[in-house]
């Protein structure tokens, strides 16, 4: 983005017009990088005095200031001084009070009792010089960025320059060739926004931040770096409404007007906000039946559209729960998210900040509510979670036998369970005919002999397991109980199996 002073727009006919650069004022773009690469190894005051010379020449200096600024941002500054300029202002002050300086004679006499107090034998004149070689007009230019030229610089400051206008917008309303990605990347950036079905689509409207009561810099500032996104589609149209110092207007762009070069990613922002961030990885950190799915379908919520900010897909089964937080918001967009609630088919969990005040209306639409101050609690979500699934488990019980048949001759409860689909907890109340249960393991009665047979008191801990994980079990400690023995443990030697007492 550019300063707002260097905003150039056009009012004519009340509308909101960007001034771009075109094709034609690549040459002044490329004098101002010529400005900047010529002045390597040299301070920034003497930069900014070539680029002020340089705009009392051209037609528009706000032009030149724009692509100025751009290049600088990315320029490379360092402070380069003999000694640390805070370091060598304090040792010339103190000495100054020691000698009282009065006269140049004095000063300089100050300079070299200051220089004598430093290592490596600097002179009065570094002294001096170094005094204030971190003020800014003094700081040095290392390096020019290397991705600049002429018309990659035209390109970034007419995406800049629509940036800066969008500041000040209180709406934009966005029709793209690819709505989902856009959709993704505001949702990245954590922008206010809705999707409303359109003849031709689907139309992104985006709160603008000039229509909030906080957060102002910082969302704008996000607002305005979507639009990288929208630009990089092959086609699309914005239309937003402006409030130019109190008065409205429109302001149009195409994708006849930007392109994109080559520069930053959209964001480095992963999720809609912190909290949701924060949630996922905690989510994620738990072993559950249920897995996280980001942005995972957009549903018909009357004239409106929504996509939730998370799905929890069960992990047997086709079900599916839809998660929306619901976070920092105006009062509008809280009206308009009920309005969605109330339409939409399906059933959601809603994580809603307390302080919104709109628990009881949520569930009032016969959605499930977990409230939330700061954070999202992961075990609030665990627990709806949990009296979803009892009723899944229970489904998917009554969909199995009473009665279970495996011809393994021994098989894990999990693996079971995998097998047929479902959690282990839906099998958990089946009987086994042709197995006994030991622990989370079933054994067919004969290969209990077998292994009775194999086993004997004395044996060590690690030989008699191996001959019980033989017949592929993997849970020794059941199969020793349930044959009468016990593991003796002989300090840090290992341990010995011993009939029961």
């Amino acid at each position: 983005m550019l300063t707002k002073d260097l905003l150039r727009v056009s009012r004519a006919g009340g509308g909101y017009h960007p001034q771009f650069a075109d094709a034609t004022d690549e040459a002044l773009a490329g004098r101002v990088l010529g400005t900047f690469q010529g002045h390597v190894g040299e301070e920034r005051g003497a930069l900014r005095d070539a680029l002020s010379a340089l705009e009392t020449d051209a037609d528009d200096f706000k032009l030149v200031r724009g692509f100025a600024h751009l290049v600088e941002r990315d320029a490379e500054f360092a402070v380069e001084s003999a000694v640390d300029p805070r370091s060598a202002r304090r040792a010339a002050f103190d000495a100054g009070e020691d000698v009282g300086v009065v006269t140049g004679a004095e000063r300089d006499e100050a300079l070299a009792l200051a220089a004598d107090r430093f290592p490596g034998d600097p002179t009065p004149d570094d002294i001096a010089a170094s005094l204030y070689a971190d003020r800014e007009t003094r700081e040095m230019l290392e390096r020019v960025a290397p991705r600049w030229n002429p018309a990659s610089l035209v390109a970034q400051y007419n995406l800049s320059l629509a940036q800066t206008a969008l500041f000040d917008a209180t709406e934009m309303r966005v029709r793209s060739s690819d709505p989902r990605s856009l959709v993704s990347a505001v949702k990245r950036l954590g922008l206010l926004y809705e999707v409303v079905p359109v003849a031709d689509g689907r139309e992104v409207v985006l709160t603008g931040p000039d229509a909030l009561f906080r957060n102002t810099r910082r969302y704008g500032t996000r607002f305005a770096r979507v639009l990288r996104a929208v630009a990089d589609q092959p086609e699309w149209r914005v239309e937003a409404t402006v409030d130019d110092r109190g008065t409205e207007r429109l302001l149009t762009l195409d994708d006849g007007d930007l392109s994109v070069p080559d520069a930053d990613p959209v964001t480095d922002v992963s999720f809609d906000s912190g909290v949701e961030r924060e949630f996922a990885a905690r989510f994620g950190s738990l072993s559950l039946d249920w897995s996280l799915v980001r942005e995972p379908d957009v549903l018909d919520a009357g004239d409106r559209l929504m996509v939730p900010d998370f799905a929890f897909e069960y992990d047997y089964g086709d079900a599916r729960v839809y998660f929306e937080i619901m976070g920092f918001w105006t009062p509008e967009y809280v009206e308009k998210k009920l309005e969605q609630l109330d339409a939409t088919d399906e059933t959601l969990l809603v994580a809603v900040d307390a302080s919104l005040g709109v628990g009881e209306e949520i569930e009032a639409r016969d959605h499930r509510v977990v409230e939330y101050s700061g954070s999202v609690r992961v075990k609030d979500v665990v627990n709806a979670l949990s009296d979803l699934e009892a009723d899944l488990v229970a489904a998917n019980a009554d969909a199995l036998p009473d009665e279970l048949a495996p011809d393994d001759d021994a098989i894990s409860i999990a693996a079971l369970a995998e097998r047929h689909g479902v959690s282990a907890d839906a099998i958990e109340s089946k009987s086994f005919p042709d197995h006994e249960r030991l622990g989370r393991t079933l054994v067919r009665p004969a290969v209990l002999d077998d292994i009775a047979a194999d086993l004997e008191a004395g044996l060590s801990k690690d030989d008699a397991e191996a001959v019980v994980s033989e017949y592929g079990i993997d849970d020794p400690s059941a199969v020793f109980s349930r044959l009468g023995y016990r593991v003796e443990w002989e300090g840090l030697s290992g341990g010995t199996l011993r009939e029961k007492d």
